[in-house]
């Protein structure tokens, strides 16, 4: 019954943090574009405004206009862009907690790295977090983060060093998703701790007549043109775990810091665009690191084990029923898992040779499986199950 409640559980949660992440970034990218669109008024008019912008969507015209600052009078009824942040990071915390934490045995814990007690783990993990906005958060204070190009130097850095540290003591998708709730962590942070309140003093002095502080929103932009940067390298892990030949690899931090270089490129490509500047070598240079990370991660991988000998079914049937099936069956009997992973079940003849491809590129080619490989599944059953497949994954006889 508890296991039914936690796939719940993690549907409703992963599906508003879904839902919740679409609406956040959205309004990130959307406001970056509107920044960079924005044209200084033809005829001064004397009342702050920097830039305008008109538009036309669903049918509808709108005017849009920024002020240097603030405008002199606030007006009554003002929209806070916080709720989406916010909710993304709670739901994104909580699906964490619920498969990170509560399944830490199954989905964090790799004794083959670090032989952890489940409360290590889990404040090794949250301190990971506090500690990756602690130093982000020093940095963009410091003379660092006064410069751009620097800080993002230096935080991608700290970011790939804190992917090697987390892959050494950690499963490779608790490693994985733990850099990613690092980056979640400074995003929502950013706009907690630093976006909105400063916002906030601006309305108040605007509120008090006195002239706005043009600091507060220097400070804020920074932070947000940091998130801006931050959203498809945290989109990347989100979709991770399902491609093992990244996350289940030798080097796999290097190819997570390799994709993160992808997607800021990409994003700084859009930003150039949305500026009026189109400089396509950028989006080549994205594509190239792209095609660089796949090809080196190919070579780095190990081949898989083989044998020359074909095993009888009897003998493949029996290396499945004891590392595979206590997840991978109609009724699952390893804590924590309520139904097969994906609907993959081996616990019949035809299912193992309707998945045996599957099998194949997790238990064999990428050794992702079994999780942590706390079944102990030897190099020879993995060679034997990638012959039986090699030959055609015949069952019975």
């Amino acid at each position: 019954m508890m296991a039914e409640l936690q796939a719940w559980a993690n549907l409703a949660l992963r599906w508003l943090h879904v839902v919740a992440g679409i609406a956040w970034i959205g309004s990130s990218f959307y406001f970056m574009w509107l920044d960079s669109h924005l044209k200084a008024p033809k005829v001064s008019r004397g009342d702050g405004v920097a830039g305008e912008l008109w538009s036309v969507h669903s049918g509808g015209f709108y005017h849009q206009t920024k002020f240097m600052v603030a405008p002199a009078d606030m007006p009554e009824e003002l929209h806070w862009f916080k709720w989406e942040a916010y909710t993304t990071w709670m739901s994104g915390f909580l699906l964490l907690a619920l498969i990170f934490y509560v399944g830490a045995d199954l989905n964090l814990i790799d004794r083959t790295r670090a032989d952890l007690a489940t409360w290590q783990a889990i404040a090794l993990g949250l301190g990971s977090l506090v500690t990756g906005w602690l130093v982000y958060d020093g940095l963009c204070r410091s003379p660092v983060g006064r410069n751009l190009k620097l800080f993002s130097a230096v935080w991608f850095g700290l970011l790939t060093a804190a992917g090697y540290g987390l892959t050494r003591v950690f499963s490779d998708m608790g490693a994985f998703m733990h850099v990613g709730a690092i980056i979640g962590t400074v995003m929502a942070a950013n706009v907690f701790m630093i976006i909105i309140p400063n916002q906030r003093k601006v309305v108040a002095q605007v509120l008090a007549g006195q002239a706005p502080d043009p600091k507060y929103g220097k400070q804020a932009k920074q932070r947000s043109v940091h998130n801006n940067y931050m959203t498809l390298p945290v989109l990347f892990i989100m979709i991770s775990n399902h491609y093992p030949m990244i996350h289940a690899a030798p080097l796999n931090w290097l190819w997570l810091a390799g994709l993160g270089i992808v997607g800021w490129t990409i994003r700084h490509f859009f930003n150039l665009k949305n500026a009026g500047r189109f400089e396509p070598q950028v989006l080549a240079a994205g594509a190239l690191a792209f095609v660089t990370v796949a090809v080196l991660n190919a070579s780095a991988r190990p081949k898989p084990p083989t044998t020359d000998v074909v095993p009888d079914f009897a003998t493949v049937r029996t290396i499945v029923d004891r590392h595979c099936i206590a997840c991978h069956a109609a009724h699952p009997t390893h804590r924590g898992v309520p139904v097969a992973p994906n609907g993959a079940a081996f616990d019949t003849d035809e299912g193992l040779a309707k998945h045996a491809e599957r099998i194949y590129a997790r238990a064999v080619a990428t050794k992702s499986m079994p999780q942590g490989n706390e079944t102990g599944m030897t190099d020879d059953e993995r060679a034997q199950l990638g012959a039986w497949i090699k030959a055609g994954a015949r069952v019975g006889g």
